[in-house]
């Protein structure tokens, strides 16, 4: 965190411009902190709400960890959010002096909001680890990062993508004006956009991922071989210690790494920028892993532990190198989207809607093939819960390095932010050659960086599914110790968790209900992003049509009106999705069981990774085919392939910004929640 202090100095230290850029630069400041408060204050009763609710029925610990981790998640996007948008107008007027100062300072700003993501969830964490030991009752630490980055996701996501269908289809399309031109009305809730969807969203994001995976693996590391009774006792006893806090200082050591790794971001002389970011990856990931050597060696884990780590930090790379396959214009995927869109937008969105399908095969089978190779690594031939710790371990090694992971993600809108404030303002064609390939290189580490979320999401939500049947488990044996005296943890836990079979009404009834969903819930997210589309497409319009002298730069447009617009319908869209994630899993587990919650939590795992995978990849696609014809292939801009792109774009974002994303925070809050309440399930069900 004083890092992270010192990085906010050291931006806001530079020169933010003059004239115009800071007229721009602080209407996007403005009006995104205004939308952030309004967003927070909207939530800020429901977490109170829910926060008293899950002290008086569950521990009023598990109550007040629960709204700390509300409240450090939004600080982490709302400090990160803060630095990003004071930073764009900087990063534009350091582009004068070269590419390499204003990478700099986009990267800066991006890792402000990496390190105290990170940073924030291993304090509240370490603290309540700390105070309590038992990791069930700061369970709701994670649950309330899960509920922000939700919301986050959502309404973000709805307020970028509203906006950016508005501005590309009335802008582009319709007026053939430039994508960031001052002449179209959306283009300031466009820019606020970016800012609330991958700065703020994705730091929520990834803090729930980090902070729920965390506390998965320790809930995971109760000792096999503890007599089943002992549990009720609860606390560290029932422990194994070294295992307990190794998810801890994994985090701990790959945080220090970052900052080392944040070092290595350089370019200038022969370094381009895309190859300065990889460096920073590289030098956190290499410093990180051996790190986890020497941790395993000093707390005297076996080795296989170490290697299930590797598994993590091998999905990470495997998953980013697919997404680049099928994302980037090199290659054949989104090649074959712009070529398509030659015969028209119908051609070109159902190529794109079969590139997306593709691509979440391989990720998928990346992602299957390491919890196996996890699971025996770390000792599942002879201990289900070493297994499954294995696994847990595996997840929380890719999200040892989310520091610099959204470090380069929120770095995306910051320059993206830079270069339309370029164009706007009129810096100059040297300034645009300046931060044209940053803002390129910002549009391919926020379609990386939702790769790695996703795919985090995916594990993270297979290892609290784990941590769940081991806490249905201490909740049967906690309610009848008797039963369970003549075995050890592990047996009552095999002998119960078979349960949960393929041969179960119960577990089928979950399955569908699961897998059901997620397409609800994405279709909620899509419904939002429509409405707010509709509403920005006519107010444009109407600008366009009613403004005198505006087409012809002789009168200003009202931007205020476009902005208000977003946040009025993100705002709006928010509930409907939320009732979803929370309302089923509560009354699948009260009413039916934990049998058919455990059935669910595995349909909306399942169902939730394909369809993320198959929204985010294929809408990057999109984005990208339409890049590739821009740079002059197909007809290049204004053609007729280029029409049908931007088409093609706006159905794809929405896709890969808003519906997407959000499925990630809402298989992991489904999963949390469960955790949180098996106890209050099997008390129901008994009774």
């Amino acid at each position: 965190m004083g890092f992270a202090g010192y990085l906010v100095w050291s931006i806001l230290k530079e020169e933010a411009g003059s004239g115009e850029v800071i007229t721009i630069h602080e209407a996007i400041k403005v009006a995104a902190m205004a939308y952030l408060n309004r967003q927070y204050r909207t939530l800020l009763a429901f977490m109170v709400v829910v926060a008293v609710i899950l002290g008086v029925a569950v521990k009023w610990q598990v109550g007040l960890s629960f709204i700390v981790g509300a409240c450090f998640s939004a600080a982490a996007g709302y400090i990160g959010m803060t630095i990003a948008v004071r930073a764009n107008a900087r990063t534009a007027t350091a582009a004068k002096h070269g590419v390499g100062k204003a990478l700099r300072i986009a990267f800066k700003g991006g890792a402000v909001t990496g390190l105290l993501m990170v940073a924030l969830a291993l304090l509240g964490l370490s603290v309540f680890f700390l105070l309590w030991q038992d990791p069930i009752l700061f369970a709701g630490f994670g649950f309330g990062g899960s509920i922000v980055a939700l919301f986050a996701r959502i309404g973000g996501g709805i307020y970028t993508k509203s906006a950016d269908v508005g501005a590309d289809l009335v802008g582009k399309v319709e007026a053939g004006i430039p994508e960031d031109d001052p002449r179209n009305p959306a283009v300031i809730a466009d820019f606020v956009g970016d800012n609330v969807g991958d700065d703020a969203g994705m730091a929520a994001d990834l803090f729930e991922t980090y902070a729920v995976t965390m506390i998965g693996a320790m809930l995971l590391a109760v000792i096999p071989t503890v007599p089943a009774f002992k549990v009720v006792e609860g606390g560290a006893a029932v422990y194994h210690w070294g295992k307990l806090i190794y998810p801890l200082l994994l985090g701990a050591i790959a945080l220090l790494a970052t900052i080392v790794g944040t070092f290595a971001v350089r370019a200038g002389g022969k370094t381009k920028p895309s190859t300065a970011i990889l460096q920073g990856i590289l030098v956190t990931s290499v410093i990180s892993v051996i790190g986890f050597y020497f941790l395993t060696v000093w707390l005297s884990l076996p080795m296989g532990v170490f290697y299930a780590s590797i598994v993590g930090v091998v999905v990470t790379v495997l998953l980013a190198v697919i997404n680049n396959y099928y994302t980037s214009y090199a290659y054949r995927p989104t090649k074959s989207i712009s070529e398509a869109s030659q015969a028209g937008p119908a051609v070109n969105l159902i190529t794109g809607l079969s590139i997306g399908l593709e691509s979440s095969a391989l990720p998928v089978a990346v992602i299957a093939s390491s919890i196996p190779i996890a699971y025996f690594a770390a000792g599942g031939a002879l201990s289900i819960i070493d297994g499954f710790y294995g696994v847990a371990v595996a997840v929380m090694a890719m999200l040892s390095i989310a520091g610099i992971i959204v470090s380069v993600d929120a770095f995306g809108p910051i320059v993206d932010n830079a270069n339309g404030i370029a164009e706007m303002a009129g810096l100059g064609e040297d300034v645009r050659e300046g931060l044209d390939p940053l803002d390129a290189l910002g549009n391919t580490t926020k379609s990386l960086t939702k790769a790695f979320a996703i795919g985090s999401a995916g594990l993270a939500a297979l290892s609290l599914l784990f941590a769940y049947l081991v806490e249905v488990v201490r909740g049967l044996i906690e309610l009848n110790p008797q039963a369970y005296s003549n075995l050890n943890f592990q047996q009552a836990l095999m002998e119960l968790t078979g349960k949960v079979t393929l041969m179960s009404p119960k577990v089928i009834l979950g399955l569908f209900v699961g897998g059901v969903l997620v397409f609800l819930f994405a279709s909620l997210c899509m419904r939002g992003v429509a409405k707010g589309a509709f509403s920005m497409v006519s107010e444009v319009r109407r600008q366009f049509r009613e403004i005198k002298g505006l087409m012809e730069g002789k009168a200003k447009p009202d931007y205020a009106r476009c902005v208000d617009i977003s946040v009025r319908t993100a705002l709006k869209s928010m509930a409907l999705p939320g009732i979803i994630v929370i309302v089923p899993p509560v009354i699948i587990g009260f009413v039916v069981g934990w049998e058919a919650l455990a059935g669910l939590l595995i349909g909306t795992t399942v169902t939730g990774l394909a369809t993320a995978i198959f929204m985010a990849t294929g809408g990057a696609a999109w984005d990208n085919a339409k890049k590739f014809i821009e740079l002059g292939n197909y007809g290049g801009k204004g053609s007729p392939a280029h029409s049908a792109a931007v088409v093609g774009d706006t159905v794809g974002d929405p896709c890969k910004d808003t519906a997407g994303p959000a499925i990630n925070p809402m298989i992991k809050a489904v999963n949390m929640l469960s955790v949180i309440l098996a106890p209050l399930f099997l008390l129901i069900m008994l009774a």
